[in-house]
């Protein structure tokens, strides 16, 4: 793959992407997608290592049913091309439904609040097939962790756009020990944490998997968890972080005692929010008690790439963020518009952050040399629009080896 090449069509379509005037929240991202349909399977399983419903209920009756773990677990994966329909939004809205409740469609806050968001925009088409035959082929595995309380398929579209260049990607929602929403605490943390772990180990169970490659991806508080789960699980080969709570929760790293940046020695790279100021890491450090040195400047002995997006705010790291028209109208402007950066600058900006992605699995998973050097050339040279990106990349020292991937 040459660098040149690899950014040729995405140039063109950024170009023309950043004269659009007013959105109508039905994204479109400036990427050129892989030659790979997508598929999508939905597995309704339970971690039964792990209780999450309690022997009574809060009224002191017996519970009934399941109380393992749920984990409704999406896949995303490299697919044969038919002639079925895609997926919609609204098709990913309807999984909220059974999150919690396999095979029982119910009502839940975050179906409630989705419906209420997409409106028209559940018509929209999305990229994945449900159940689509998958290739006769082995690719490189990436979990991906949601944000705080957060659905599985919040970054669907990131999701897709990996899988159709070749990687097999599984999410399931976040949540805490034993309850659906999460609290911000090393406890929550850590299931998440356990989740991921867990969903390496299914990944086992598929047949095109390449569990030799794996990876994890997560944004906001599926960051923190991602670190977790790579401090005492070694068989993750590289991660990305999409404004990670991780920087801004550095105590909660500090409080488990087995989470040490300094002994980290894989990949990371970090996606940046522009605009987060020493007095708002402050009031977090003060309101969580969750102060602790910067995990980013102890990362020593893995290779580390932070790019900072000049324009994008914190939910701008999610894909469906852009379909969340009262997000982009009422909020934006009031508290999180950062300068005179819009939608479309943001929709720009997320674009690069899924090239960047793409480029960084490509060189850690599959060796593409490439995609490194890409990595380490000057966004401008790459061809993304100045005053839109930094990066900064700080090379491992006194690197240890890892273990042989194929006694996994």
């Amino acid at each position: 793959m040459q660098v040149s090449r690899f950014f040729s069509v995405c140039l063109t379509v950024c170009t023309l992407a950043g004269v659009a005037q007013s959105p109508d929240f039905n994204p479109r991202f400036a990427v050129e997608w892989g030659s790979n349909a997508v598929g999508l399977k939905v597995v309704e399983q339970y971690d039964r290592e792990r209780l999450f419903r309690s022997r009574l209920d809060e009224a002191g009756n017996p519970v009934t049913g399941e109380r393992a773990r749920p984990l409704q677990t999406l896949i995303w994966y490299p697919a044969e091309k038919g002639s079925q329909s895609s997926m919609t939004a609204g098709d990913y809205l309807a999984l909220a439904a059974t999150e919690m409740s396999f095979g029982n469609p119910q009502t839940t806050p975050s179906g409630k609040y989705w419906a209420g968001t997409l409106g028209t925009r559940v018509t929209e088409a999305m990229h994945s097939v449900r159940d689509a035959k998958p290739l006769a082929r082995k690719y490189p595995v990436i979990i991906y962790s949601p944000s705080f309380s957060s659905i599985a398929w919040e970054n669907a579209d990131l999701c897709e756009y990996l899988a159709s260049f070749g990687y097999v990607v599984i999410a399931a929602p976040g949540m805490g020990v034993n309850t659906r929403e999460s609290t911000h605490d090393l406890e929550d943390a850590e299931a998440q944490a356990a989740d991921v772990s867990f969903l390496i180990g299914f990944a086992h169970s598929l047949p095109d998997t390449d569990m030799t490659r794996i990876a994890v991806m997560g944004f906001s508080w599926g960051g923190l968890a991602d670190v977790l789960a790579a401090a005492h699980d070694d068989r993750i080969d590289a991660l990305v972080s999409l404004d990670g709570s991780e920087r801004y929760f550095p105590g909660i790293v500090k409080a488990s005692g087995y989470a040490d940046p300094e002994k980290m020695k894989i990949p990371l790279i970090y996606f940046e929010e522009a605009d987060q100021s020493v007095e708002s890491e402050d009031q977090i450090t003060s309101r969580f008690h969750s102060g602790g040195p910067s995990v980013l400047n102890a990362w020593e002995h893995g290779d580390l790439f932070t790019a900072r997006m000049l324009g994008m705010f914190h939910p701008a790291f999610y894909s469906f963020s852009y379909r969340h028209s009262r997000l982009w109208q009422n909020e934006v402007p009031n508290n999180l518009q950062i300068a005179d950066y819009d939608y479309n600058d943001c929709l720009l900006q997320f674009s690069w952050v899924m090239r960047y992605t793409r480029a960084f699995f490509d060189g850690y998973l599959k060796n593409d040399s490439a995609a490194l050097a890409m990595l380490k050339t000057s966004p401008t040279v790459n061809g993304v629009p100045k005053h839109s990106m930094s990066m900064r990349f700080r090379a491992a020292t006194n690197v240890i080896a890892k273990p042989d991937p194929s006694s996994r």
